[in-house]
């Protein structure tokens, strides 16, 4: 009898230490498309420059008159939570849907607009042309972008990517409402922790 109990004991020590460092769980691995963009401060990035590191990347465009203000302002308060749990290795990546008009003079604008925690974080990207950015968010997002008729707006996905140090999308959430911060901060600190086991 004393046998079974600390063998049940032990396999529950088990379980509960399997469930502990069980880690990240990504819901999909869907790769990005190598690319060289232009950032708000008129510098080269690539997709080489981001290896190693974690980033959440959104789609968003300066002109935007629905979903991207309370994208960029959700996406502030995220970093605040990030910050408030002492989360410092990562990056947050906008790429701008609408690369025609979105220079990166206007980009470091709109982002000062914002008063976001940590500006040094973020990359707005721009320098492309619509149906590069459309493939980009298509393959690695499955999200399309498209341009409207006659107007000056785009559409684009509204859902905030996570990316791991491999450059693979691996969860996306939403990103204009119901947003799930705690979920992120969450995500975000156990797939830094497993990149640096």
């Amino acid at each position: 009898m004393l046998k079974k109990i600390l063998f049940s004991a032990m396999l529950t020590g088990l379980l509960f230490i399997a469930a502990c460092s069980s880690g990240f769980k990504p819901d999909h691995e869907y790769p990005i498309q190598p690319f060289e963009f232009t950032n708000q401060d008129g510098e080269t990035v690539s997709l080489d420059d981001l290896k190693g590191e974690v980033w959440l990347a959104q789609f968003i465009f300066t002109n935007c008159t629905t979903v991207c203000p309370p994208m960029m302002s959700n996406m502030g308060d995220l970093q605040g939570m990030l910050e408030k749990e002492g989360v410092e290795d990562y990056k947050i990546v906008s790429f701008s849907v609408d690369p025609d008009h979105d220079t990166p003079e206007k980009l470091k604008q709109y982002l000062e607009q914002f008063g976001m925690p940590d500006e040094s974080k973020w990359i707005m990207l721009t320098g492309y042309k619509i149906d590069e950015i459309n493939k980009l968010s298509v393959a690695g997002f499955k999200m399309p972008v498209a341009e409207i008729k006659n107007s000056d707006q785009v559409v684009h996905g509204s859902r905030f990517g996570l990316v791991n140090q491999d450059g693979k999308v691996v969860k996306t959430y939403s990103g204009a409402e119901e947003v799930p911060y705690d979920q992120i901060v969450k995500d975000m600190k156990a797939l830094i922790k497993q990149g640096a086991e």
